[in-house]
């Protein structure tokens, strides 16, 4: 017996017909699906205190359910006090089921931690159905607790689809639940 994630099962029997009719395609693998979604965190001060940096990546770890890495610096600039190959934060790729189990949690349970939330912004696409967006403090997921927390920083999340156009990725991602805004004007 196998576990599915329950976004999967409901891509694999919902959304793809959905997408198909919507967009009238010919085959079903023509359909936009959800490739892997990247976590990046940076952290300003990690030149300061390194222990920064491996704290950054032990809560993206309990995130994302899988290891994180730390990033390092390319150049060195004098201004920032900042080395080739010192690191200065964090980042986490994650893929198939593990993908939809976190996408999962921060529909349900993540953003809507979010203080004053409306809904995220309908216009970070990148023009090929990629959508990013930030998230401005770590402690909204559950996972993390706010007395380990040292500082407050924030993610930035990329969804990475095969979609072709931003229409097609904005149709996937709402069908899968993300809280987009209501872009209604009133007059």
């Amino acid at each position: 017996m196998s576990y599915t994630p329950r976004l999967k099962k409901k891509y694999d029997e919902e959304i793809r017909n959905q997408l198909q009719e919507q967009f009238n395609y010919d085959s079903p693998m023509e359909v936009p699906r959800l490739l892997k979604i990247c976590i990046n965190q940076g952290v300003g001060k990690a030149t300061q205190d390194r222990k920064l940096v491996e704290n950054a990546m032990k809560e993206m770890s309990l995130v994302a359910g899988q290891q994180a890495v730390i990033t390092m610096s390319k150049k060195s600039v004098s201004n920032f006090r900042l080395r080739d190959g010192m690191g200065i934060g964090a980042k986490v790729t994650i893929r198939r089921g593990k993908m939809y189990d976190f996408l999962d949690r921060l529909i349900a349970t993540a953003l809507p931690r979010v203080r004053d939330f409306r809904g995220i912004n309908d216009k970070s696409f990148d023009g090929r159905g990629n959508y990013t967006f930030g998230v401005t403090e770590q402690i909204i997921f559950p996972e993390i607790s706010l007395d380990d927390v040292a500082n407050l920083t924030g993610y930035d999340i990329t969804f990475v689809t095969s979609a072709k156009t931003d229409a097609e990725g904005m149709a996937l991602l709402k069908a899968l639940g993300l809280p987009f805004k209501n872009q209604t004007k009133e007059a």
